[in-house]
C-alpha cells in the first residue's frame, strides 16, 4: 500500500474584497538529494522570505529557517532548502516574515519513493499538509539508521526485512524490543548492510506480564553487534519514502491469542513497533 505523492490543499486562495491579497499558498517538488523547492501560487511578493520554525522548539538559530523568495524566468516566486542546511529532527511549520501560515498547495514527492542514502547519514525532509491544511516539513535525522522494508505477518509472529545504513551487522547481532524498563532480544540474521528479524508475539507476554491488562507499546532496536550497548542500538524505522505518517496508513492483520491481540504498527514518526492489547 502506497501513499499518493501529490496532493492539493482544498483551502482557497482567492483575493478577497477590498483588495488584500490571498491567503499564501505553496507548492513543493523534493528532490532525492534531500533539498525542497517551494514554487508560490499566491499570496507573496519578492522580497518576503520563507520561514521555517521547528515546533515546539524555542526562538534560538537552530529552531528557524528563513529562505529568501526569488523571481526567476518563468516570473514565479520559488525558495529553495538545500539539501545541505541543516534542519533538526521534527515538525517545522512554514510562515512569512510576518508570521502569516502558508497553505500547503501541490506536493511533488516522486523522487523520494525507494531512494538510497548514498552516505550512512540519512537526512528526510517531507513537506505535507497539516490537519487544517496549512504547510510544514517533516524533518528525520539518523546516524546510523535502520530502515524496516517487507513485512510478513505469521501465525504468532511477524518478521521484517529490513537494510543499515552508516553501520554493518556483525556476528550476534540482534533486535531489541523494550517496553520501559523490560526488554527482549531476537537474532537478527542477515551480513553487510541488510538483515532481517522475527519477533515472536508470545516472547512479549510471557511471565509475570502476561495477560495483558493495557495497550503495551514495544519499540524495536537494532543492536548491530553481541556486545551493542543503548548508546549504539539503532532505531528501526520506514523513512525512505513519501509517506510522513504511516500510523494509520499502513494497519496490519492483528494476531488473537488467550489474553491479548497482537500485531506491528508504525508511530507518527513512522517508528516501527509492535503493539499489545487486551484481548
Amino acid at each position: 500500500m502506497t501513499a499518493s505523492s501529490a496532493s492539493t490543499a482544498s483551502t482557497s486562495t482567492s483575493t478577497p474584497a477590498g483588495g488584500e491579497r490571498c491567503a499564501p499558498r505553496a507548492d513543493c517538488v523534493a528532490d532525492s538529494a534531500g533539498a525542497v523547492t517551494f514554487t508560490w501560487a499566491g499570496g507573496a511578493a519578492d522580497g518576503e522570505a520563507l520561514v521555517l520554525r521547528r515546533r515546539g522548539a524555542g526562538t534560538g538559530p537552530d529552531d528557524t529557517v528563513r529562505l529568501p523568495l526569488v523571481a526567476r524566468a518563468d516570473d514565479q516566486l520559488h525558495a529553495v532548502l538545500p539539501g545541505t542546511v541543516e534542519l533538526a529532527e521534527g515538525h517545522w511549520d512554514a510562515y512569512l516574515d510576518d508570521g502569516t501560515a502558508v497553505e500547503a498547495g501541490i506536493r511533488d514527492l516522486r523522487a523520494l519513493i525507494d531512494r538510497v542514502p548514498q552516505t550512512g547519514r540519512v537526512t528526510v525532509r517531507l513537506p505535507h499538509p497539516t490537519a487544517d491544511g496549512r504547510l510544514a516539513v517533516r524533518s528525520w535525522v539518523r546516524e546510523p539508521h535502520a530502515e524496516a522494508g517487507d513485512i510478513a505477518v505469521e501465525q504468532g509472529a511477524f518478521a521484517v526485512e529490513c537494510v543499515l545504513y552508516g553501520a554493518r551487522i556483525d556476528e550476534g547481532a540482534s533486535v531489541e524490543a523494550r517496553l520501559g524498563d523490560r526488554a527482549h532480544r531476537f537474532p537478527a540474521t542477515g551480513e553487510g548492510e541488510r538483515f532481517s528479524f522475527t519477533v515472536p508475539y508470545s516472547a512479549l507476554v510471557e511471565g509475570p506480564a502476561a495477560p495483558v491488562g493495557k495497550q503495551q507499546l514495544w519499540t524495536l532496536w537494532l543492536c548491530p553487534a553481541a556486545e551493542a550497548e543503548d548508546a549504539v542500538a539503532v532505531r528501526i524505522s520506514r523513512l525512505l519514502d513519501d509517506v510522513w505518517d504511516r500510523k494509520d496508513v499502513f494497519v496490519y492483520p492483528a494476531h488473537e491469542a488467550a489474553g491479548y491481540r497482537a500485531a506491528p504498527c508504525y508511530t507518527a514518526a513512522n517508528d516501527l513497533c509492535v503493539q499489545l492489547t487486551p484481548a
